[in-house]
């Protein structure tokens, strides 16, 4: 067993001049090898700022096997006796260019690279995803998967990786989104149970002299188009055990005890990864045949009511009412609901259920747990939009909620217990945001609950009705804490139709569908 391993994020800038590009990667590897660590990451296309006059530009500035800056890069490795996970532009002999990962080890060996699978917006005018999924590599610090920025703002990579066994995911950025740091980052740790060691970018992610016409273009401050930094270290229950700051090289460090990434339980004994169902998941990795439905209403009044007392005066402005789990009988609650046109969601011993005035409407059967009868998700399509009802354990799984996007849902209810505190604070809003789904989460009046709701404000490929905030698929949450019976909240089911994350980058369709076969 490797035991605690030293580890680091480094974070640098890196423009169009590629010399001065590996001296700032030089430089921090140095700094990392004089705190002592076992392995240092950094960021993505560390080698050239990804922007580049044509594809055939991008081919030729790019890195390749045994040359100066690769070279380099390993004789530091060898030098200090450290791995090292870099990200470069990489040429290949068949013409390909790829966004390509490397490990090199205490040797200047390279021991693994792969390229990355899902790319951002303009990547894709210059680069070749990949043909394959990147390997776990077993090293006498533990098992090693490698990824790259847009692959963990959707869950398949990772979740790839860890069930081919990864311990520790090694992820290099190139990245403006706030939301790396505080959402789609740690919740590759938590919701798979291994280390995170992410590192991304500071400085300009355009050319200086360009940056304040393009700024002025996509009408956002030219500081947003910098590198976000926060380069981190995060644990396999979604701490962060060491974070970078905002801007400025950097390089933070932690020791890691990779053993803890073996143990996928939750604290009932619920394996997050035996608990699964690959059987369920086929469309995942079907062809994308895109939205099908045409969006639903611009708005939805929702509630999360933890009291049936309740039900019946909320029903009189919300249109859609979400019920902890078991919250009461459908009778009941139909009668709660007489004399309006609302419907509300609870769940029972078999799954989730949609109940109107007239009584319990459909069923969705449990998909996950030792009760599970369901084969696939049962959406329903109502005045405002497609309705996807998620209970119970389901919601533990990215890939219920992936299943639930594929089907064109709007809104998602989950009347749900969570466990773990990464559940609500990263788990459940990263389903919203990697979807594109509306959620509403209705947990037990002793736990805190949510509204997700999609906003209008996303990407840089739309205009933003409010300021430019730098988080690019953050949903707006609507807390309900715990103790209070009730609370009320807007979503936005129109919403759900508009996953264009950047030009050419769609995060349902976009997911690597041809190399999923780890998660089927």
């Amino acid at each position: 067993m490797p035991g605690v391993v030293r580890v680091a994020a480094a974070q640098i800038e890196a423009g169009q001049d590629v010399a001065a590009n590996l001296a700032a990667c030089l430089r921090v590897i140095d700094a990392a090898a004089e705190q002592k660590v076992q392995l240092v990451v950094l960021p993505e296309f560390s080698n050239h700022l990804s922007w580049y006059a044509s594809r055939a530009q991008a081919h030729e500035l790019a890195t390749r096997p045994g040359d100066a800056f690769l070279t380099a890069v390993a004789d530091r490795a060898r030098r200090h006796g450290i791995w090292i996970k870099i990200n470069v532009t990489h040429g290949y002999a068949d013409g390909r260019t790829g966004g390509t990962n490397f490990l090199v080890s205490p040797h200047g060996e390279t021991v693994g690279s792969c390229d990355k699978q899902t790319l951002m917006g303009a990547e894709n005018d210059f680069l070749d995803p990949a043909p394959t999924a990147g390997p776990v590599l077993d090293t006498p610090l533990g098992r090693l998967g490698m990824y790259a920025c847009m692959e963990g703002v959707i869950n398949e990579v990772a979740r790839g990786l860890a069930l081919r066994g990864a311990q520790v995911l090694l992820n290099s950025l190139n990245s403006f989104a706030l939301d790396e740091a505080d959402l789609h980052i740690p919740v590759r740790a938590a919701e798979n149970k291994v280390w995170v060691v992410a590192a991304n970018k500071v400085g300009p992610l355009l050319p200086r002299d360009q940056l304040p016409a393009i700024a002025e273009r996509l009408g956002v401050p030219p500081e947003w188009l910098h590198g976000a930094g926060e380069s981190q270290i995060v644990a396999p229950d979604g701490t962060v055990v060491a974070k970078a700051p905002r801007t400025g090289e950097a390089v933070v460090v932690a020791d890691i005890d990779v053993s803890l990434a073996d143990d996928k339980r939750r604290p009932d004994g619920t394996d997050i990864l035996g608990g699964r169902r690959p059987a369920l998941y086929a469309p995942i990795a079907a062809e994308p045949v895109g939205r099908r439905r045409p969006p639903g209403a611009p708005t939805l009044d929702v509630a999360v009511v933890r009291s049936l007392d309740l039900v019946s005066t909320i029903a009189q402005t919300a249109r859609l009412l979400v019920l902890p789990e078991a919250a009461g009988s459908a009778a009941e609650i139909a009668a709660a609901l007489a004399g309006t046109g609302a419907h509300a969601v609870t769940s029972d011993d078999t799954g989730g259920l949609l109940i109107d005035s007239s009584g319990i409407v459909a069923r969705q059967p449990r998909l996950h747990g030792p009760a599970a009868t369901g084969k696939e998700i049962v959406p329903v399509d109502l005045e405002w939009g497609r309705l996807a009802i998620v209970a119970g354990d389901d919601a533990l799984y990215p890939e219920t909620f992936r299943l639930a996007a594929l089907l064109d849902a709007d809104v998602v209810a989950v009347p749900y217990r969570a466990q773990e505190p990464w559940e609500l604070s990263l788990g459940l809003p990263e389903r919203a945001a990697e979807n594109r789904l509306n959620l509403v989460v209705a947990t037990p009046l002793g736990q805190p609950a949510a509204i997700f709701a999609m906003t209008p404000d996303f990407t840089l490929w739309t205009k933003w009705e409010g300021p430019f905030t730098g988080r690019i698929s953050t949903p707006i949450r609507t807390d309900i804490a715990a103790g209070d019976p009730a609370g009320t909240g807007t979503v936005n089911p129109a919403q759900a139709a508009n996953r264009q994350v950047s030009r050419n980058t769609d995060l349902v369709d976009g997911r690597p569908w041809r190399l999923v076969g780890a998660l089927l």
